[in-house]
Parts: C-alpha cells; structure tokens; sequence
C-alpha cells in the first residue's frame, strides 16, 4: 500500500501557437483518502467556476450566457466523475496499486487535468536506473 500522493490540477491552453499549462492547485496527500477528496474537491472547484449559478449574487444580470448544445460540457463531466463511487473505486485501486492516475477534459479551448501518483512509486522510479548499473 502506498501511503503518500502528490495531487495536481492544470488546465492546459494554447497561446501564441504554443501549449501553456497552467497550475491550478497541488497537494500532498498523506492518506489514499485525502488525495481522493483534494481531487474531488478542485473538480467540484473547477466546474463551479466554469458554470457557475446564474442567479449567483455576484453576476451581473445578463452576464452569463448558454453555449450551444455541441460545445463539450466540461462542469457536467466534472460533476459526474465526482459523483461516480464506480470510477472513484478504480482510481483509488490504480494508485494503491502504485499507479499514476490521469482524469483529463477538454472543451473547445482548455485542457483540464487531474492527476495523481503515489509519493513510493515515484522513489522507486528514481531509484531504478542507480540500481541498473551494466558491468563492463
């Protein structure tokens, strides 16, 4: 069992022809359990900022607008990874199991990534190639 996790949340862009990540969040999880909430967490987050209540106070009346029905729905996907026990339960196994996790959605701009690795695998992964030393 692995018993550390870095989280991470970007959203990725393009901007002057290149890909721009930009940072939205990290945490150090020191349970499986925290790292599982901090990442539903910023996904609840990050689909209320990108759909926000209409009759929210600090909008002004009119400001917010309905996209089209072919735009992808990026705080719907959000919402529903966080409400999936199913899709929770094989993320919490991938990285028990030492396994980075990617959860990635996309609309017509931006990237939105979360993801999360096991503090151990990490080491371990670092301590491979020094233990792989060829004999001449």
């Amino acid at each position: 069992m692995h018993d550390e996790f870095l989280c991470h949340v970007t959203a990725y862009g393009v901007c002057g022809g290149r890909r721009i990540g930009v940072p939205l969040g990290t945490y150090r999880a020191p349970t499986l359990a925290l790292a599982l909430w901090w990442l539903r967490d910023r996904a609840s987050w990050m689909a209320e900022r990108l759909d926000p209540r209409p009759e929210a106070e600090h909008f002004p009346p009119s400001s917010l607008v309905p996209v089209a029905d072919t735009v992808p729905d990026v705080p719907a996907a959000l919402r529903d990874w966080c409400g999936d026990v199913v899709r929770q339960e094989l993320v919490a196994d991938e990285l028990a199991a030492g396994r980075l996790v990617r959860i990635a959605m996309s609309d017509e701009t931006t990237e939105y990534e979360l993801l999360a690795e096991s503090v151990d695998a990490l080491r371990m992964q670092r301590t491979l190639p020094a233990l792989v030393v060829p004999v001449a």
